[in-house]
């Protein structure tokens, strides 16, 4: 396995959890999901000796979706969530090495007013967090030039943190955030850059009120 592509350390897991459970332990409980529409992408390889153009970057096509999880009451939540993304056209400006981005966040969060998908009202919102993201550059159709050079594009792990704001549904568990997720890693002076619009969606809490409108959150 490269020695990039590592599962998270335990500490990480530890700590979503025990935030998870301290707004379960009082609050309420959404599940649903999430979508991304990112309008700019951009990865940074780790440090190699071969010499390589090592960014990535895309305007168009970039998408994602992935589970999320809701924990909180009334007008704040804690969310974990975990996407898998795809930039259709993402390449290397630097030289044309091959074609698409990959990315998978794992991301909690704390949520605010409409951002929380708890709120009994459609209000604003903002909601900021974060976590751990693999990436991977030249998802598909890498040159033969650098697979001769023995280039190789593997995923790599950068530590995100992540600010949106937007605005909220009230009872039908729908937001709406712009936001902004940057990534680094320390050691090998990876980086990414995600920017972009995120549509959440707690099922449960659509599925609650649209069966009855008059229930309290």
């Amino acid at each position: 396995m490269n020695t990039y592509f590592q599962p998270p350390k335990l500490r990480i897991y530890l700590f979503i959890f025990f935030l998870g459970f301290t707004q379960w332990a009082y609050g309420q409980f959404g599940a649903g999901f999430t979508m991304n529409t990112d309008i700019y992408q951009r990865y940074t390889n780790p440090m190699d000796n071969q010499n390589e153009g090592r960014s990535s970057g895309s305007t168009l096509l970039n998408f994602s979706i992935g589970p999320k999880l809701w924990f909180g009451k009334n007008n704040f939540s804690f969310s974990v969530e975990s996407q898998i993304g795809m930039g259709f056209t993402g390449y290397d400006t630097d030289g044309y090495k091959g074609m698409g981005m990959i990315n998978v966040p794992i991301i909690g969060s704390f949520n605010f007013n409409g951002a929380s998908t708890l709120s009994k009202d459609n209000k604003p919102g903002f909601s900021i967090g974060g976590g751990i993201q693999y990436n991977k550059t030249e998802a598909y159709g890498l040159r033969d030039k650098y697979v001769n050079q023995g280039l190789k594009r593997d995923f790599f792990p950068t530590y995100i943190i992540q600010a949106g704001g937007g605005f909220g549904f009230g009872p039908s568990g729908v937001a709406f955030l712009g936001f902004v997720r940057y990534g680094f890693h320390p050691d090998t002076e990876a980086s990414s850059l995600n920017i972009g619009i995120q549509y959440d969606i707690n099922y449960l809490a659509f599925r609650k009120n649209f069966k009855n409108p008059n229930s309290a959150l």
